[in-house]
């Protein structure tokens, strides 16, 4: 992948997965996931709440992706596939789970501690347990709206700005 291609695929995909993960962390916050209907009954406050907060945390994702999650996803595909002998689409989800179980955490534990330490004013003491339930409650919505919607729409729309398939 041609470098700038790969800075457009990585912010395509940081924003992707930011922008999803908002407004799903933004309607559990506001209540939608308790309410009768669930995430069904979510109104037009939560991506007003999500564009808000994406605007940075897309940068954070993308820092920290490149700084290690990409690498990280990058040698877990390394070791868990054969690119001569397995699929191709096989070796790419490997490298997209191998991503998710390092950015996961990794933008659990910033938005532990921006939204629960600086923001809610929670004792550093909590930030352990914070961040454990974070993790538990972002992971299988981190890794589905990867693996289903972030990721497709980021090949898709790299190979659309690039001409070709991504």
């Amino acid at each position: 992948m041609k470098k700038s291609k790969g800075i457009v695929f990585g912010i395509i995909m940081s924003y992707s997965m930011a922008i999803g993960m908002e407004i799903y962390n933004i309607a559990i916050k506001m209540g939608f996931n308790s309410n009768k209907g669930g995430f069904s009954t979510m109104t037009y406050d939560v991506i007003g709440g999500a564009l808000g907060e994406v605007l940075y945390m897309g940068v954070l994702v993308f820092i920290f992706s490149n700084l290690w999650g990409n690498k990280i996803g990058a040698a877990f595909a390394a070791r868990h596939t054969d690119p001569e002998k397995d699929n191709p689409y096989f070796c790419i989800l490997m490298r997209q789970a191998g991503t998710i179980a390092i950015m996961c955490p990794t933008m659990s534990f910033v938005a532990s501690v921006l939204f629960n330490i600086i923001m809610a004013k929670q004792s550093i003491y909590n930030l352990p347990i914070i961040w454990l339930g974070t993790v538990f409650k972002n992971f299988p919505m981190a890794f589905f709206w990867n693996m289903f919607a972030a990721a497709p729409f980021t090949r898709f729309a790299v190979g659309k700005i690039y001409g070709e398939r991504c």
